[in-house]
């Protein structure tokens, strides 16, 4: 792998604090490869091979079952996917596919697992990446069962707004179709959604969204840190 991705790797929480012996043992097998956009990185039920590394770009994690597909989670740089199972040396739950054109590091499965069981910084670092997953998960299945559809929506939004900045006006992060299966919605859903939140003070042209009231869209929606903050 190119030497001047290590120190980006490096400052990732889950390396951050392993010795520079144990680090340079994980990463001498892994290596660096380019992707276009729409490009399948892994799919579900295939064994975790590798531990990917997302540098540039961004990964569309997703799940299919009888005909039906739903995204699951966007992944972007710099982080990792999907290290539950290469820990646990089992088949992938997801699939991944690159959103753009995107530079991942894959770092072997069995690399992971043998630097785990002999450097306690990586090893505590990894529970603490896992944990927070796990918390992530949680706040996904409250928003989903607690909420409504047009609930979701507006929070997303709020959310999205915050990510871009705060302004009144940014763009959807990806395209209104993948947005309703992030949402546990159609796309006509979706639609519906969109115009019963003009009375909220919102407006939307294509990808872009403006919000003329934020009071009244902050009262509807009710956000939630318990829920919506997934840095927690």
């Amino acid at each position: 792998m190119p030497q001047d991705h290590y120190a980006d790797i490096r400052g990732l929480h889950l390396f951050a604090d392993m010795s520079d012996e144990h680090f340079a043992q994980l990463f001498r097998g892994a290596y660096v490869q380019n992707f276009p956009p729409h490009i399948d990185l892994i799919h579900e039920g295939e064994p975790s091979d590798f531990l990917h590394i997302v540098l540039s770009g961004a990964v569309d994690l997703y799940s299919t079952w009888n005909t039906r597909e739903t995204s699951m989670a966007t992944i972007r740089p710099i982080s990792t996917f999907i290290l539950a199972a290469t820990i646990k040396d089992a088949p992938y739950l997801m699939s991944a596919r690159t959103i753009e054109k995107s530079r991942i590091a894959l770092v072997p499965s069995q690399d992971v697992r043998a630097i785990f069981g002999v450097d306690d910084a990586f090893a505590r670092a990894i529970v603490s990446e896992l944990a927070q997953c796990y918390r992530s998960v949680i706040k996904a299945q409250k928003n989903l069962k607690l909420r409504s559809s047009l609930e979701r929506l507006a929070n997303y939004l709020l959310r999205q707004q915050l990510r871009a900045g705060g302004g009144a006006e940014f763009e959807l992060d990806f395209e209104k179709r993948r947005l309703a299966t992030v949402l546990g919605m159609t796309p006509e859903n979706l639609s519906r959604a969109f115009k019963s939140l003009n009375a909220y003070g919102v407006v939307v042209e294509g990808n872009r969204i403006r919000i003329t009231d934020q009071d009244d869209l902050t009262r509807f929606a009710k956000p939630d840190p318990l829920i919506d903050d997934f840095s927690t």
